[in-house]
């Protein structure tokens, strides 16, 4: 039994701004008993940190996955992480080289391009309004060439740019001027002929991703995959200002003849990508964010984009690159009413200068497919949310039962990261964890073998833990019920998956947990009987003074379950202060001797959280500004 606690006097100044505080406390924590919403707050997620000297403008990423390294490029110098002893392994120093003295002040090289050629590390910056390249051997601090980096890396760290590493070949969007006009996506070195865009293909583009899919049956037909959001050529004022695209070039693709289009994509085409609810001509038009998922299959293959709306709302669209080469392969050409030739424009081919000036000039003056390209949920977004996210990594995760799960980590504007289960085609919102920052996330990284997240900020990066389970540890249900496929039910508790583990992935339902004899009592509690039964929770004791109201507390352990109060057989719902469930009890409606039990229900699960037996002291009053209990 527990002891006798005292409760002190409430003051009335309490009472008067509780609404108030509750309000403000709870405007940045989830409201109970929705399923839209984070189930678990994370705490101990965070395993390691790496400061920057000084505050970072911009920062990239780079992971390569073969090897497990990650890189960060800043100001004037390119770090290498290493994730197990969360210590810097090595940093190469960048300043500005260039001969004549900078026009600007500060003289900075912000790096903007990390990629890998073979064992070589090759590095781009902005080199003072000068863009320039170096390339270091084996990954150490010795440069084995440099060459200029203009069309490569942009000017200044604000303007559009992305790049592309495939087979020793260089992909890459940067501006040509330094007013950051003249953008295109161009093969800019390599072993094949660099290759750049018709002027007339983009309009005021943005570009987002690059990624190239592998066919290993058929590398002849392998493309380069290209996302961004370009000017809207519909002025009329209802309509969205920005058109999201997905565009693809064959590896193959040299350019055409001397005589015509030489140097030009001879297989560029492009389509409209759908994100909405098509029922309702609703669309989510701007793209944000890609994250493409390979497979051993390319038409495996899935395109998960975010996207954003001008009603504030954040959608993710799932795609299978399967359907996107339909639309390329069979769609008709927008605008193009006349029989189309042979060889169809788009196709990849052994010798793209032999290619007829009819199939060239399809692709010059009407590369845009008529179809779009749509969802696999077709009807409406995969997840739709009133969070402004910025970031999108998926990861593919072997769960217990061997099955391979997607989860989405999705990054807000406001520092957090959500966890998001893939099962099935309703989202479910493992947890929420809220990095301690000053600034946005700038870049995000997933380390997949070690299931890591890398999250870069200005002033410093962040590893977060995906294996991290001990908050699922009270018991086999609470490690079932997240849901999270990273973790199962073992003897030693809430624990990185193994084959043996005990989980419920796909539904989440306790009646798993009865292949635990070690935690038996547990699921007993799933039994709506054991809310009543005092063999099944701790009750505590409380002695308050007469004449005071006050408040019970209950934590709360999932914000994905329900919780109720429970007193002679009256049920009270519960009042939220934080991540406490509160029930005021007047003065007037206590009796000598009374009984409380806070119950919480998720899916199969009832809970008895929290159970209180409360005594009055008669008109003894301790003294004493302390706020309710929070036990």
């Amino acid at each position: 039994m527990h002891k006798m606690k005292l409760i002190p006097n409430l003051v009335l100044s309490f009472l008067a701004h509780f609404h108030w505080t509750l309000h403000v406390s709870s405007e940045d924590t989830p409201t109970v008993g929705s399923r839209n919403i984070p189930r678990l707050l994370s705490k101990d997620v965070i395993r390691g940190t790496f400061d920057y000297p000084v505050y970072q403008n911009h920062t990239v990423l780079f992971h390569h996955e073969d090897s497990g390294e990650i890189y960060v490029g800043g100001t004037n110098f390119v770090l290498k992480l290493d994730l197990d002893r969360y210590q810097i392994a090595q940093k190469i120093h960048l300043e500005v080289t260039r001969e004549e003295p900078c026009q600007q002040d500060p003289c900075e090289n912000v790096i903007t391009v990390i990629q890998r050629f073979g064992d070589d590390l090759f590095v781009c910056g902005t080199n003072g309004l000068r863009p320039h390249c170096w390339k270091f051997v084996n990954s150490s601090a010795n440069v084995t060439e440099h060459q200029d980096g203009t069309g490569i890396s942009p000017f200044t760290y604000t303007q559009n740019s992305l790049s592309l590493t495939v087979e020793g070949d260089l992909y890459a969007v940067a501006p040509l001027d330094k007013d950051g006009s003249y953008l295109q996506f161009r093969r800019k070195s390599g072993r094949r002929a660099n290759v750049w865009m018709y002027d007339g293909w983009l309009s005021e583009p943005t570009f987002v991703s690059a990624s190239w899919v592998k066919r290993k049956d058929d590398p002849a037909n392998e493309k380069i995959y290209i996302f961004f959001r370009e000017k809207n050529s519909d002025h009329n004022p209802e309509a969205d200002p920005w058109i999201s695209r997905v565009a693809r070039v064959c590896k193959t693709d040299e350019g055409g003849s001397k005589r015509f289009f030489q140097n030009t994509w001879t297989s560029f085409l492009k389509a409209r990508l759908v994100c909405g609810f098509p029922e309702e001509s609703l669309y989510f038009n701007r793209l944000q964010d890609v994250y493409v998922q390979h497979a051993e299959d390319w038409r495996d293959t899935r395109v998960y984009a975010l996207f954003t709306s001008n009603w504030n709302a954040t959608a993710v669209c799932i795609y299978s690159m399967e359907n996107i080469e339909g639309i390329f392969d069979n769609s008709t050409f927008k605008g193009y009413d006349k029989a189309v030739p042979e060889p169809r424009p788009g196709t990849c081919v052994r010798n793209s200068r032999a290619l007829p000036l009819a199939t060239v000039g399809v692709v010059r003056d009407h590369p845009e497919m008529s179809d779009w390209v749509h969802s696999v949920h077709y009807t409406s977004p995969f997840y739709v949310s009133n969070n402004n996210y910025t970031k999108i990594i998926v990861d593919r995760v072997k769960a217990a039962d061997q099955n391979m799960y997607n989860v989405l980590l999705l990054a807000t504007d406001s520092r957090k990261i959500h966890k998001i289960l893939e099962s099935g085609s309703e989202p479910f919102i493992i947890s929420q964890t809220q990095i301690s920052s000053n600034s946005s996330i700038q870049s995000m990284k997933l380390d997949s073998k070690k299931k890591k997240l890398v999250v870069n900020f200005a002033e410093k990066v962040y590893v977060v833990d995906l294996l991290s389970c001990d908050e699922y540890n009270k018991s086999c249900a609470d490690c079932v019920l997240a849901r999270d496929p990273y973790c199962s039910w073992t003897p030693s508790g809430c624990t990185p998956t193994v084959p043996e583990g005990i989980q419920n992935v796909f539904d989440g339902k306790t009646s798993v947990c009865s292949a635990s004899t070690s935690d038996q009592n547990q699921v007993n509690r799933t039994r709506r009987n054991a809310a009543s039964s005092e063999d099944e929770a701790s009750l505590t004791h409380l002695a308050v003074p007469k004449g005071v109201p006050f408040y019970l507390s209950c934590p709360i352990d999932s914000y994905h379950a329900v919780y109720t109060w429970r007193h002679g057989g009256e049920s009270s719902p519960c009042l939220q202060m934080q991540s406490n469930c509160l029930l005021l009890l007047p003065d007037e409606r206590r009796r000598t001797v009374d009984r409380y039990e806070c119950i919480s229900e998720e899916r199969d699960y009832v809970n008895v959280v929290k159970r209180y037996r409360v005594t009055e002291q008669g008109d003894q009053r301790p003294s004493g500004n302390r706020a309710p209990p929070t036990q």
